[in-house]
Parts: structure tokens; sequence; C-alpha cells
């Protein structure tokens, strides 16, 4: 983790306003309404002589792979993420701050909302176990939440990794971006040819990072400065070569397959995305300005990680009430997929919608909230975030139960407290344009 000493990143070679880019912001709180529009159409509750079922309403289904091209937006979140991570590291270093600051501050936004999520997780489950709930349920609930938390450790590592890679793309833009694409790319060679699934895991850091440093070139100009031509067949291309896989039964045309673990059709996503983006951009700033469009942008950008670690928690809510509703009143849900649960779609997703708002009003303050003023150094750093990534994979790779809970959120604390910020760097919160 000596990616923290990395040199400060030069000045980009197109800079742009010291303003926000509401452009940007406006297409990240899209990306954020569409993963919660995303989950919130794959939660399945029906209920049998057993009693209640949770199941993800997309399996098997024909609905889902088309539907992934509309909303698997997180390609275009993490090169949205290095755009703004590179932004806000250069305006850092004009200030006075370091890398270490830089790191600081993301452990801080990122990790002390989730913290509060996961306590509050852990109450829900223990009420549940007192209340009698069978345990499978509770198993169920807690490993539902969990699923979500895997962008929570991969954007925490990402940021983390930022400095150093932001040097790298300034000394090398193509090696470097290269290098971590090709790095992915062997990564599915060698998975599809050992058959070792496990391996493909690899590529929670190398796409990931690989998109990240994508970023970088739309935040340096790079990529506008290439001519619309240019910036079309790069998108174009990157259709027809994801296209040709599906056809060749190298990737599944599910997007959403291809996220777990990763593959490299992400990263012909991310360039397609980028391309559509660049393009675009100018429509999409002035249409950003709009009073109400401008309203949902500002509500969203200043709770982005609130929203995202409260939807799922809501979601199950809404699926547990559902279910209990149906045993208490005796009535029977519509089965999954049919015409009557299509038709009860729009209704659950306002409500999950409307929760998650409520939701990020309420619990927003620990995200935007300034952190501790204190002297963090490079080793205590390291260990602060290794601790925090240390929880987040417990969670996911042991399931959320009351006792990984509590482990998790005492790593976390730790984590917050090893890296807390210097004292010579304004840092206020919500500033640095997390994502």
């Amino acid at each position: 983790m000596a990616i923290v000493q990395a040199p400060p990143a030069a000045a980009p070679a197109h800079p742009r306003p010291a303003s926000r880019d509401t452009a940007i912001d406006f297409v990240r709180a899209l990306c954020v309404l569409g993963v919660v529009l995303l989950h919130a159409i794959m939660v399945g509750v029906t209920v049998s002589e057993g009693g209640p079922l949770f199941e993800n309403a997309s399996d098997g289904t024909a609905w889902i792979a088309p539907l992934s091209w509309l909303l698997q937006v997180m390609p275009l979140f993490f090169v949205i993420g290095g755009f703004s991570g590179s932004i806000a590291y250069r305006r850092l270093h004009e200030r006075g701050g370091s890398a270490v600051d830089f790191v600081a501050g993301r452990v801080h936004r990122l990790l002390r909302p989730a913290m509060y999520v996961v306590a509050a997780v852990a109450l829900a489950l223990a009420a549940l176990t007192v209340a009698g709930v069978p345990a499978e349920l509770i198993a169920t609930a807690g490993f539902r939440y969990g699923q979500p938390l895997w962008f929570l450790g991969v954007f925490l590592l990402c940021q983390a990794l930022l400095p150093w890679l932001v040097s790298a793309h300034r000394r090398a833009p193509l090696r470097a971006i290269g290098a971590l694409a090709l790095a992915a790319v062997v990564v599915d060679v060698v998975r599809a040819a050992t058959g070792v699934e496990g391996l493909g895991f690899l590529n929670l850091g190398f796409v990931w990072l690989t998109l990240q440093q994508l970023g970088f070139f739309l935040a340096d100009g790079s990529i506008d400065a290439l001519s619309r031509k240019v910036r079309g067949t790069a998108g174009l291309g990157a259709l027809l070569v994801l296209a040709v896989t599906f056809l060749a039964g190298v990737y599944s045309p599910d997007l959403i397959a291809n996220i777990n673990p990763p593959t490299t059709a992400l990263l012909l996503v991310g360039v397609a995305h980028t391309s559509l983006l660049s393009l675009h951009r100018a429509r999409i700033e002035r249409f950003s300005r709009r009073p109400l469009v401008a309203g949902f942008t500002g509500f969203v950008t200043r709770r982005a990680m609130t929203i995202y670690l409260w939807h799922m928690p809501m979601l199950l809510l809404m699926a547990g009430t559902t279910a209990v509703f149906s045993l208490t009143a005796g009535i029977s849900l519509p089965a999954l997929d049919s015409a009557e649960w299509w038709a009860g779609r729009p209704l659950w997703l306002a409500v999950a919608l409307a929760l998650t708002a409520l939701a990020a009003l309420a619990f927003s303050r620990f995200e935007t909230q300034s952190p501790p003023v204190a002297t963090a150094s490079t080793h205590r750093l390291v260990l602060g975030t290794l601790s925090g990534l240390i929880g987040i994979v417990l969670l996911l790779v042991l399931g959320t139960s009351v006792a990984t809970a509590v482990i998790a959120i005492a790593l976390i604390a730790g984590a917050l407290r090893l890296a807390s910020l210097s004292a010579h760097v304004p840092v206020r919160g919500g500033t640095l344009g997390l994502l």
C-alpha cells in the first residue's frame, strides 16, 4: 500500500472550471437511481405452505438480459469515480494536501456511513431473532443485504490506489491503462482455460481499476480532444466486439451475469458508455441545469453513498412487510414474473424510491459531516484501509449476521480511527466529489 506516497497529480491538460461538473453529477445521479431500480425489480417475495420465500425475481427470465443493457451502470460508475477522484486529488494538492490526506478523506466518506448502516442491520437481525423468526429467513436477509457491499469494498480499494494510479497515468497514460486491461483479459483467459471460476474474482481489482483509469482520460481532456468520429467509432466498435463475444458464447448477453465475477465484457461496456457521455456531454450539461433536474442531482450527489448503503435494507423491509401482510391477511401473492406481479411493479418501485430517499435524508449526515481532525501517517492509513476492507470482506464472505456485523463494525471503527485526517488540510464534507 505504498501507493499513498505517490507524487501528486499534474493539472489536467484541459482543466475544467473550478465549479462542479453538473453533467457528470447528473449522470452519476442517474447511475445511483439505476442501481436502486435494478435491485428493487429483482426482489421477489412469495408465500408457500412452508412460509415466505425471498428470491431473485430475475432468475431464469428472458427480460433480465435486455434490462441489464439499460441498468448495468457500474462500468460508468467507476469511470465517473476516476474522473471525480482525479480532479478532487488535484484540487486537494493545490490547497496544500497530500495523497495521505486524499485517501484518509475517502476512507471517512465511504466507511463512516457504512458503520451506521451495518449497526442498524445488526440490531434488526437481533430483533428478528428475539421475535422468533426462523434462522433460515434471517440468514437469507443477511445474505441479501451483504451482496451489494462488494461495491463499497472495491470502490474503497480503487480510491486508495488512486494517487499512485494518477501518477502512473501522468507518466505513461496508455501503458498504465493497457497493463490493467491486459491483466483483466489474462484473468478471463486463464479462468476459461482452467475452469477455475474463483480466478475470476481477481478481476474485482483489474476490471474496475481499468475503468477508473479510463476516467482519468475523461478528466484530463484527452477523450474530449479526440474528434467526434474517433469517439463514435470507439463506442460503436466496443459494442460490436461485445456482440461478437455474446454470439460466440464467450460472455453472457446478461450484463448482470458478467459482474459476479467481473469480466472484460464490462470494459467494453465502459468504453461504450464513456463514448456516449463524451459525445453528448454538452447537451447533458444544458439539461442538467434545469431546476428540477438540478434539484434531483443535488439531492443524490450529497447522499450518493448513503443511498447506496440504505437501499437494500429498505428493500428487505418491504419484502418482509409484504410477507407478513400476506400471512396475516390470508392474501396470496402473485407468482413471480406473472402479469399480476408486473402490474404491481410500478407501485413497488415507487415505494422503494420513496423509502430510500427518506433513509437518505435521515442518515446522510454521517456521510457529509466533517472528519475528525488529527494526524494521519502513511503507516496508520495503510492499516486503517486494510481494516476497513477486511470488515467488508467479512460480511461478504461469511454473510451478515449479528456476530459478523459486530466484528465488522469494530474493524470499520478502527479504520476510521487510524485514518484520521491531517490537521493542515481543510477538507469539508461533500467537497471532494466522492463517486
